[in-house]
């Protein structure tokens, strides 16, 4: 350490600086020459000129002395193992469905990735040409429900709610569905535009659906009459060929259950929802013949009789 302090502090000593200024003329003939640059110039004067670096302690330091840095060397990678067999190439390999793709993401990124979640519910992360239906500035498209059941809107009113700050309007819908088979429902909702108060009430019909008895002439066994709240409806059984003679919302109701020959009166109020539900309630009233045989514990063709 002492030599190799001696030779740094002899290295240093012969260290001169030296200062030079260029005196460069203006443009300007008539002023004073300036002088517009200067440079700053080291020289080094070494005394010792043979300094040799110090040894290094660490006996695993090696230095490439015989190496040639601007010599030619070849790669010679060492020689394959007997029974080797190459890789397939990229291409000749068979071609990945989409669930092996999927497979792959998922064990990469998670089992989002995947198209599907834990639930099931297909979420397409990864599909590029599914396009975002939803958020700002884009209109919510909403699929009818396809499960056989048509829909018919009864009525649809406004309605006010009166609260500190004024009023507040929405609107009202009844509608009833059915399947023409001897289902139907009637269902009312309420919402701040038509459309969403419609297919909220049409849920609230699907909701409550009732079967209808009916002959094989597409009638009612017998007479029923029934009342919700202040209406109160009529209904009777009618010949092949009569048709729905009825008015109001007990028509599109029998019609919705697929009734062809009945004969219907509104008695009382006018209201549409509760003409509609004093239908249901009479309908819910009747039973089929085979239904009184059985609970009076005797045949059919007696009951006849």
């Amino acid at each position: 350490m002492s030599a190799a302090a001696a030779s740094l502090s002899a290295a240093l000593s012969s260290v001169s600086l030296h200062y030079h200024r260029e005196r460069i003329p203006s443009r300007d003939s008539f002023s004073r020459p300036l002088f517009q640059s200067s440079k700053l110039s080291f020289s080094v004067q070494s005394k010792s000129q043979n300094l040799t670096p110090p040894k290094a302690s660490d006996p695993e330091t090696t230095y490439f002395d015989t190496d040639d840095p601007d010599g030619v060397y070849t790669f010679s990678p060492p020689e394959r193992p007997e029974g080797f067999i190459p890789p397939p190439s990229f291409d000749e390999g068979p071609i990945e469905s989409e669930e092996d793709i999927a497979r792959a993401y998922e064990e990469l990124y998670g089992p989002a990735y995947s198209g599907e979640t834990f639930l099931g519910n297909d979420v397409y992360v990864m599909d590029s040409k599914v396009k975002k239906r939803t958020g700002l500035g884009s209109q919510t498209k909403k699929e009818k429900v396809r499960d056989g059941f048509d829909e018919r809107v009864v009525q649809v009113r406004r309605v006010t709610k009166v609260v500190k700050g004024g009023k507040q309007l929405h609107f009202r819908a009844v509608v009833v569905v059915g399947d023409k088979q001897g289902n139907v429902g009637v269902g009312v909702g309420k919402a701040k535009e038509v459309v969403a108060a419609v297919q909220k009430s049409a849920i609230n019909a699907r909701r409550n659906i009732i079967t209808v008895p009916m002959t094989k002439y597409k009638t009612f066994p017998h007479r029923s009459e029934a009342d919700y709240g202040a209406a109160k409806v009529m209904l009777r059984p009618a010949s092949p060929g009569t048709g729905v003679i009825a008015g109001g919302s007990v028509r599109i109701v029998l019609e919705m259950a697929g009734v062809e020959n009945a004969l219907g009166k509104q008695l009382g109020s006018n209201n549409a929802l509760n003409n509609a539900r004093a239908t249901v309630v009479a309908v819910q009233q009747m039973r089929q013949f085979s239904e009184v045989a059985e609970e009076r514990g005797i045949p059919m063709e007696e009951l006849w009789k």
